[in-house]
């Protein structure tokens, strides 16, 4: 049995979980019955098994339990929408392999830093469908590269659709708006052509299996006046100090619509201003929710946790080990959001151990749990099989019913009963 060493934190927890009970079941009875439980939300699809953002891995993880799955979307010189991670396509796709494009590669500023690669927008959709994707991730398996295509979100949204009827349950996308100011500029705006393929789809209603995301403010703005389904503000960080506050550093320190806004007020703010009870109130007014970066809820310091005289970087290339961090009390941001009647999806999780706090014991079942004692409404995950198993553990927890939804002896009183609707 795997025990918690420095649990402080599960103390507060337990109290901001009777605060919490009340306002997240308010939202819960406002939503589809398919989204009664944390929603999983996987993260470019299944990225820890396949290349991130093909339909491989997204088909992945709805069949590893994911509820929506999240195409980031960049824009082709012609005008289509794809999912990449970013407008730069050097490091997930196979594009250093293609002589045919070597001539492309050049220096771009993205968000006020200059980047070298190759850009979507200098693109048609016809070449972008020559390449193939690769894995990010060096640590994760990457025998798969080479082989998926990029899918439009057309594609996305077909696979959704397909995968809902497989399945019998709801699939969702969660599209994110990749740099957004970035793209206005170039004279390819997202939003109108994301609104356009949803009306196509006919999942431009307040009940469509939809959220839209974004780390900028205006363009949800936009979007609120254009499109009545569910957008959510995320709210980054660059990364949490050894003292466990956080850091906000360029580009990562204010939505970037608000560095090159020029207005004082803004550039005054950083992302942590959307976590104060003034910024949930302004996000209220245009948004249903935050996607917070998950420290932003429960943060970390740093320590010597094993013993082994390396603080952060036991792997020697200049990468943060969250195993030498240990877990901070939660704070009530979930609470307040919910009090404010907002969402709260935090992102990412990740099974990886060097991406784990030392108090989770090396599994990431753990981490889930925590949060979805917290209250969360959904996580962004790149293992969804996990999130999905800590799910169960968590409605087993707390409902004296959900093992016969698990056997599925729910004969009598429980006969179709809308709840029993995991597979």
């Amino acid at each position: 049995m795997l025990s918690f060493h420095h649990c402080s934190w599960i103390r507060t927890t337990l109290l901001i979980m009777l605060f919490t009970t009340l306002s997240a079941v308010t939202l819960a009875d406002n939503r589809p019955a398919n989204e009664r439980s944390p929603l999983i939300l996987g993260h470019r699809g299944a990225p820890g098994y396949l290349p991130e953002h093909t339909l491989e891995s997204y088909a992945l993880a709805v069949e590893l339990g994911a509820d929506f799955i999240e195409p980031d979307l960049v824009m082709t010189k012609d005008g289509f929408l794809i999912a990449r991670h970013e407008p730069n396509i050097i490091n997930t796709t196979d594009i250093r392999n293609r002589p045919e494009f070597a001539a492309r590669k050049r220096v771009v500023a993205v968000d006020g830093v200059a980047e070298e690669g190759w850009f979507a927008s200098d693109f048609t959709l016809a070449e972008i469908k020559t390449l193939r994707a690769i894995q990010a991730f060096s640590e994760r398996p990457q025998q798969f590269n080479g082989k998926f295509e990029i899918p439009t979100l057309e594609e996305v949204i077909d696979l959704a659709k397909r995968k809902s009827k497989e399945k019998n349950r709801i699939i969702g996308i969660y599209p994110e708006t990749k740099h957004p100011t970035y793209h206005r500029l170039l004279g390819l705006p997202l939003e109108p052509r994301l609104v356009e393929t949803l009306k196509r789809a006919g999942w431009n209603h307040r009940n469509a299996p939809v959220f839209i995301q974004s780390f900028e403010q205006s363009n949800l703005q936009e979007l609120r006046k254009t499109t009545p389904v569910r957008l959510i503000q995320l709210v980054d960080a660059d990364d949490v100090n050894p003292d466990g506050s956080l850091s906000f550093v360029p580009p990562f320190d204010r939505p970037y619509d608000w560095t090159v806004s020029g207005n004082p007020q803004l550039l005054a703010r950083t992302f942590a201003y959307f976590t104060t009870d003034a910024g949930l109130r302004e996000v209220k007014r245009y948004a249903d929710g935050i996607g917070p970066f998950k420290r932003f809820i429960v943060s970390t310091v740093m320590a010597d946790l094993n013993n082994d005289g390396v603080i952060g970087d036991e792997n020697g290339d200049g990468r943060i080990n969250d195993a030498d961090r240990q877990l901070l009390p939660a704070n009530n941001l979930v609470q307040r959001a919910h009090q404010q009647g907002l969402l709260v999806h935090p992102y990412t999780f990740r099974n990886e151990q060097r991406r784990l706090a030392f108090d989770y014991a090396g599994n990431p079942v753990n981490e889930y749990l925590q949060f979805y004692r917290l209250g969360v409404d959904g996580v962004f995950s790149d293992f969804a099989d996990t999130a999905f198993a800590a799910r169960v553990l968590f409605q087993l927890e707390n409902d004296t019913n959900a093992a016969r939804c698990l056997t599925g002896d729910v004969d009598g009183p429980r006969r179709n009963r809308p709840d029993c609707n995991d597979d």
